[in-house]
């Protein structure tokens, strides 16, 4: 497997853009995206937990319940969520978006992020549309990346490559996703693509394997958004043989597809709200997954330990906490802590105690953009890992006005 550029157009047959349509007040900002395959896609999905969806999901699930789709089309700016014509919205979208591309609408995977409960407006979207799809082309990723980003402040973009047979084949994706997120479909979106020939089955066994480990697995801020969404699309283009069953080929697909899922969950838990830290959770030595799943979950979501990191403070004890009210079956005597980043590693706690330990180091180890929270149960063999963010100051001020 080898990391490449192109995001959703790295493979065959995919093109893309984005445009600013004036569904944001802000011209500079683009806010409506496109990706389209020449070719019928076999199509999956992932969604919220939330019991309130944005009126998107709702039409999404029912195009792609046949396991097809060609196109994808986002706005941002407006979540077109809680509104009484949200559907209806939504479904002219999928219309506007198959008559710029010549299309059946029943065909168009459709999502919209931004602020819940305002009215949506459409005139901005059906007179862009014809001019969006006319710019789309094979170096568009990047334009439909910015597309979809609300308080964003990087675009969110990855592909691989990978050989199955004789045959390369390419998986690639965007996404958008800052602040209101939380380990039940990480408000994040999510499209990814892929010219491997898979079966809707198949495909869509390998997209909720992958969210399970990454987007599952990431949190910002403790809020489980509304419009959550990750879809794919798969052409075929690669001529592969066509993956209908869990065997080697699936298995290397998955392992590529995961790649890039984790990839983008570290990007957008990099890229949280007011963040300056990207923080990892890996625990080690469970005696099952799910043992370490929730521990990791857990202590990427406090929002003490958030804090502390933020200050650059090995307060360990914070991170014990975690674990000790996450639920799992743990013995905490047996737990060992460590902070790791590029400048080293310190050992702060030991089978559920704290140890000697140089607090200068310990502050230059925190004082790093990414850092590694190492929790070893020594209980098993078992691992998992979990995706955050420190709490900022500025996490508060960028929400406070979110609205207005």
């Amino acid at each position: 497997m080898q990391f490449i550029e192109g995001g959703v157009t790295a493979a065959k047959g995919f093109l893309a853009g984005g445009i600013h349509c004036g569904i944001r007040k802000n011209k500079s900002k683009a806010d409506l995206a496109m990706i389209f395959s020449k070719t019928p896609c076999a199509a999956a999905g992932v969604y919220t937990q939330n019991l309130v969806k944005g009126a998107p999901i709702l039409v999404t699930r029912k195009n792609i319940a046949d396991g097809r789709a060609q196109a994808v089309i986002c706005n941002s700016g407006n979540a077109n969520t809680c509104n009484a014509d949200g559907e209806k919205k939504a479904w002219r979208m999928c219309e506007i978006a198959g008559e710029a591309l010549g299309i059946d609408p029943h065909d168009v995977i459709v999502a919209s992020t931004g602020v819940i409960g305002q009215i949506l407006p459409i005139a901005p979207i059906e007179n862009a549309a014809p001019a969006l799809a006319a710019l789309l082309n094979e170096n568009g990723s990047n334009m439909a990346a910015k597309a979809i980003m609300t308080t964003d402040t990087i675009e969110k973009e990855c592909a691989v490559k990978i050989t199955l047979g004789d045959k390369e084949v390419r998986i690639g994706g965007i996404s958008k996703g800052s602040g209101m997120i939380h380990p039940n479909m990480a408000t994040m979106l999510c499209f990814v693509t892929t010219d491997c020939a898979i079966s809707v089955p198949m495909l869509q066994k390998a997209i909720k394997a992958a969210a399970d480990t990454t987007f599952n697995m990431t949190s910002v801020d403790g809020d489980t958004s509304t419009n959550d969404t990750l879809a794919i699309m798969a052409n075929g283009e690669a001529e592969n043989e066509e993956i209908t069953e869990e065997n080697e080929a699936y298995k290397t697909f998955l392992e590529a597809l995961t790649a890039v899922c984790r990839k983008l969950s570290m990007m957008m838990a990099g890229d949280g709200e007011g963040a300056t830290k990207l923080l990892i959770c890996k625990t080690t030595g469970a005696k099952d997954w799910e043992t370490a799943k929730t521990v990791a979950k857990s202590v990427i979501c406090s929002s003490l330990l958030k804090a502390a990191m933020f200050g650059e403070d090995a307060n360990w004890g914070r991170v014990l906490c975690a674990i000790g009210y996450a639920g799992a079956d743990i013995d905490i005597n047996k737990v060992d802590v460590s902070f790791k980043s590029a400048y080293g590693q310190v050992d702060v706690c030991v089978n559920g105690a704290g140890i000697n330990f140089s607090e200068e180091e310990a502050a230059k180890v925190l004082h790093e953009k990414e850092i590694t929270i190492l929790v070893e149960l020594n209980s098993g063999d078992a691992e998992a890992e979990a995706f955050g963010c420190d709490l900022t100051y500025d996490y508060v001020k960028i929400n406070g006005d979110y609205r207005t």
